[in-house]
């Protein structure tokens, strides 16, 4: 018997493992990293923060500045712009002058107005009115003050009158005192503006019957309206739009009354002619209204 020799069977290969770096949270490196992160973070939050705060302090100051009250700077400049324009040529009149106007100079424009007015001078001064034209504020205590002065000025026997206008800087202290901090330096005044305003047309959607009755209505009405009480305008007009006045006027007429028509709602643009029996001066008022006809016609606009 031939035994033949069995062969081995082959090993199975181990497979190589792949090397994988394993991080722990441990690593210093990875705490690193999250310090990085939870630093910026935190700056970020608080730039954020601080912007808002600083947005918020800077809203309230313009707040603040919006609802100082004025009165008394517009009293305080006037009062002393009535002092400084005023004068005759005595040394009396002079004295009480400067004596007036360092109540509202400081020390340094005190010493500047020593030689503004002299004895020798041939003319005299009274102030007849003193207007504020505008007030603004420069700064968190300072407020420039401009404003003109009507004055009378007389030399020998001529009179002549004179408008100028200036502009002062007032300073405000904590307790509301108050100094003029710079001298009256020459300004100007608003002007008459050239606006006109757009020239109203009838445009022809009220027809003649409609205008006729409007026209009856407004004549009986405004021949009424000076004297008229709240029980009697109620049957005229609708709500409150028109208040009673209670004036001694005697009414003339409509004058260029202007109609169109607005939906159900006829629109009137008139001026009203009177005769005012306390002055006896014609007096014109201008009105804008808009009419609705139920079972009679009323100003409900």
């Amino acid at each position: 018997m031939i035994f033949k020799k069995k062969e081995k069977e082959p090993k199975p290969k181990k497979e190589k493992k792949v090397p994988v770096m394993k991080v722990g949270t441990h690593k210093k490196t990875v705490i690193a990293l999250w310090l990085v992160l939870i630093a910026s973070v935190s700056f970020g939050v608080y730039k954020n923060f601080t912007a808002i705060d600083m947005h918020t302090v800077h809203e309230k100051e313009i707040v603040e500045q919006r609802i100082v009250d004025t009165n008394k700077i517009e009293n305080f400049v006037r009062a002393f712009a009535k002092s400084y324009y005023s004068w005759s040529n005595t040394q009396e009149s002079i004295e009480k002058r400067t004596a007036a106007i360092n109540q509202y100079l400081t020390k340094s424009l005190q010493d500047l107005n020593v030689d503004t007015i002299r004895q020798d001078i041939p003319t005299s001064s009274t102030v007849t009115d003193v207007k504020i034209w505008d007030i603004e504020q420069a700064g968190t205590d300072d407020f420039t003050v401009v404003y003109s002065v009507d004055q009378t000025v007389t030399e020998r026997e001529t009179s002549i009158g004179y408008t100028s206008a200036y502009i002062v800087v007032v300073h405000v202290d904590g307790d509301g005192n108050m100094v003029i901090t710079q001298n009256p330096t020459i300004s100007s005044t608003p002007t008459k503006s050239g606006y006109e305003s757009k020239v109203q047309e009838s445009d022809g959607t009220v027809d003649a019957a409609t205008t006729e009755e409007v026209t009856e209505f407004l004549e009986t009405f405004f021949k009424l309206y000076p004297t008229a009480t709240e029980k009697e305008l109620a049957y005229y007009v609708s709500g409150n739009v028109l208040e009673p006045v209670n004036c001694d006027y005697v009414f003339s007429e409509l004058v260029n009354p202007i109609f169109t028509q607005d939906g159900e709602q006829v629109k009137v643009s008139v001026a009203v002619k009177y005769l005012d029996q306390r002055t006896k001066a014609t007096q014109i008022s201008q009105f804008d209204l808009a009419l609705e006809k139920d079972s009679n016609w009323k100003i409900v606009k």
